[in-house]
C-alpha cells in the first residue's frame, strides 16, 4: 500500500488498486482449478455446439447446464471467442478436456468480465458516508472500501483459483445496490432482474428488493414519523417496475416457453433431489445440526444404544450430494428448510416496511436475507457466504458496530472456504492471502474507528484467534494421526462447525442492530 503514495496527488489510486489485483489474478492462472472449470467448459460446448432446444436436455456430461438462460447466453457469447483459442474445448463429447489454451481462455474470461465488478465498486464508493474522511489517503473510507472489495480474499480464491464467475455476478449486485442508493430505482430494479436470470441464487435477497421498492418508490411520501402515507401510492410506478420485471423475464424465459420447455428448465434450476448439505458442509445451522447428529451417533454406537447396521454412511463428507438420512435426529426436508428460511427472513423485511431506515436499512435487510438463506437454506454451497460478505463491506466503513460484525463474518466466512483448496501447492497461497487480507481489514477499520470503542470484545478476540490452532490441527497435525482413518470427516466437521458459530453470531448481531436501529423518516417526495 505504500506504493500508492506516488499516485495520491494524481487521484489514480483506484486505478492502481484495480490494476494491482488484476496482475495478482494473472499470477494465479497456473494454480489448481476445481471441477467447476470443467463445468463451465462443458457449458461452453453445449451452448456453442447444440441448438437452443437441447441446452437444458443435454446430459452427456454429469455437469449439466443448471443456471438460468442469461448465463447460458453468456457462455454462448464466450464460446465464440473460445473457438479462436482451442476449438476442441467446444466439443460436447470431449469430457474433461484440458489444454493450456483452454486454461488461458477460461482464466482470462473471468479476469476480463471482472471489469464490471471494478466499475460497480467505483460506483459503490460514491454512496458511502465520507464524514470520517482523513487527510491520509489510506485512512479514507472510500479507499478502505475499495481494498475490501477489489482485493476480497474470498473472490480471489473462489474465482481465480477454484474457478467461477462470482466477480461478474457480484458486480451486477453491487451496481444495483449503488443505483438504489443514488435513487435511480428503475435502474436498480432492472439490474437485479437481469442478475436473477444470470444466477437464481440471488432470489434469496429478492424480498429485500421487493419490499424496499414498494415502500420507498411506489409510495412516494411518508408521514413525519416515518410511517407510510397510504394516499401517496403510485400505480404508475408499480406498473413501471412490473413492466421491467416482465420484459426481462420474457427475454430470458420466452424462447423456452415457446419451445414448451419451462418445466425442464426449472427442473435443472431447482434440483431438490440433492441432499440437505453439499459435499462439504457450509458453515450454517445445518452444519451444527449435522455435527450434533454425528456426535450422538458416535456416542450411541460406543454405548451400544444404536444398531450399527442402521446407521447411514457418512455420505455428506464423501464428496456426494445425494439425499442423506440422519442417524439420530429427525431428517430434514426441503419444505422444512424453506419454512425456517422464511421465518428467519420475515423480521428483517417487516422492519424494512414498518421502520424504514433508508437505503442503508435496505442494505442491512439484503444482507440479513442473504445470511438467513445461507443459515437455513437447502443444499447451500459454502461459496454463498460471499453474497453477504461483499455487501457488508459497504456498512463496515460507516459504523464501528458494523465494522465489528463485518470482521467476524468475513474472517469466519473466508476461513470456511479453505477446504475448497485442498492441494498442497495452494496451501501457502491461501494462508498468505487470507492473512494479508485479514490483517489489512482489521488494522484499517481499527484505524478508521480509533476514536470509538474497541471493535472486538474478549469473546470475539478469543474466537478469531482460535482459527490459528484450528488450521494447525486440521492441516498439519490431524493427517499424521491414526484418527484420519477412523474419523476422516473430522477436519471438515471441525472447520464447518467452528465457522458456523462465527457466521451465526454475526447474523444475530446484525439482526439486533437492524431491529434496534432508529427509524429514518421522510416527508419529502422522492
Amino acid at each position: 500500500m505504500a506504493a500508492l503514495g506516488t499516485v495520491k496527488d494524481s487521484g489514480n489510486w483506484f486505478s492502481a488498486l484495480a490494476l494491482g489485483v488484476t496482475l495478482l489474478k494473472c499470477l494465479l492462472i497456473p494454480t489448481y482449478h476445481s471441477t467447476d472449470f470443467e463445468v463451465h467448459r462443458n457449458w461452453l460446448a453445449i451452448t456453442h455446439s447444440l441448438p437452443l432446444s437441447q441446452w437444458y436436455y443435454e446430459a452427456t456430461s454429469e455437469w449439466t447446464l443448471d443456471y438460468p438462460p442469461f448465463f447460458a447466453w453468456f457462455e454462448y457469447v464466450l464460446s465464440h471467442v473460445a473457438k479462436y483459442f482451442d476449438q476442441e474445448m467446444l466439443n460436447v463429447q470431449n469430457l474433461n478436456y484440458f489444454s493450456s489454451k483452454t486454461l488461458l481462455f477460461q482464466r482470462f474470461s473471468v479476469i476480463f468480465t471482472d471489469v464490471l465488478f471494478v466499475y460497480a465498486v467505483h460506483e459503490c464508493c460514491k454512496c458511502i458516508d465520507g464524514r470520517k474522511a482523513s487527510k491520509e489517503l489510506t485512512e479514507k473510507p472510500k479507499f478502505i472500501l475499495s481494498v475490501l472489495l477489489l482485493w476480497n480474499f474470498g473472490l480471489l480464491i473462489v474465482d481465480h483459483i477454484h474457478f467461477q464467475y462470482n466477480g461478474f455476478l457480484s458486480g451486477l449486485l453491487l451496481l444495483s445496490i449503488a443505483r438504489l442508493f443514488q435513487k435511480r430505482h428503475k435502474e436498480g430494479a432492472f439490474l437485479f432482474a437481469v442478475l436473477l436470470h444470470f444466477k437464481h441464487i440471488y432470489i434469496y435477497v429478492a424480498p429485500a428488493y421487493g419490499i424496499y421498492l414498494l415502500r420507498s418508490y411506489c409510495f412516494t411520501a411518508s408521514k413525519p414519523d416515518g410511517s407510510v402515507r397510504w394516499t401517496s401510492f403510485s400505480f404508475i410506478r408499480v406498473i413501471s417496475l412490473g413492466l421491467i420485471v416482465f420484459l426481462v423475464s420474457a427475454l430470458s424465459l420466452g424462447p423456452f416457453l415457446a419451445l414448451n420447455q419451462l418445466p425442464q428448465v426449472f427442473s435443472r434450476l431447482f434440483p431438490f433431489r440433492r441432499g440437505l448439505c453439499h459435499a462439504y458442509w457450509a458453515p450454517n445451522f445445518w452444519a451444527l445440526y449435522n455435527a450434533v447428529d454425528k456426535v450422538l451417533s458416535i456416542i450411541g454406537l460406543e454405548l451400544k444404544l444404536l444398531d450399527p447396521s442402521k446407521i447411514p454412511k457418512a455420505s455428506m463428507t464423501g464428496g456426494l450430494v445425494q439425499q442423506f438420512e440422519h442417524a439420530v435426529l429427525p431428517s430434514v426436508t426441503p419444505l422444512a428448510t424453506l419454512i425456517c428460511t422464511l421465518i428467519a427472513i420475515l423480521p428483517s423485511v417487516c422492519c424494512l416496511w414498518f421502520k424504514p431506515q433508508g437505503p442503508r436499512g435496505f442494505l442491512r435487510c439484503l444482507i440479513l436475507c442473504a445470511l438467513s438463506s445461507f443459515m437455513f437454506g437447502w443444499h447451500v454451497h459454502e461459496k454463498a457466504i460471499l453474497l453477504a460478505i461483499l455487501p457488508m463491506s459497504l456498512l463496515s466503513v460507516e459504523k464501528a458496530g458494523d465494522a465489528s460484525v463485518f470482521l467476524v463474518l468475513t474472517t469466519a466466512g473466508h476461513y470456511s472456504l479453505f477446504p475448497l483448496l485442498f492441494t498442497a501447492p495452494e496451501l501457502p497461497i491461501k494462508i498468505l492471502l487470507m492473512l494479508l487480507f485479514t490483517i489489512y481489514s482489521i488494522s484499517s477499520l481499527m484505524t478508521l474507528f480509533r476514536k470509538e470503542k474497541p471493535l472486538f470484545n474478549w469473546m470475539e478476540t478469543f474466537y478469531l484467534l482460535g482459527l490459528a490452532p484450528l488450521e494447525v490441527c486440521c492441516e498439519f497435525v490431524f493427517p499424521f494421526t491414526s484418527w484420519r482413518l477412523k474419523y476422516p470427516f473430522a477436519p471438515l466437521l471441525l472447520t464447518s462447525v467452528y465457522c458456523a458459530v462465527g457466521v451465526a453470531y454475526a447474523w444475530f448481531r446484525l439482526y439486533v442492530s437492524m431491529l434496534t436501529g432508529p427509524r429514518v423518516g421522510k416527508t419529502k417526495k422522492q
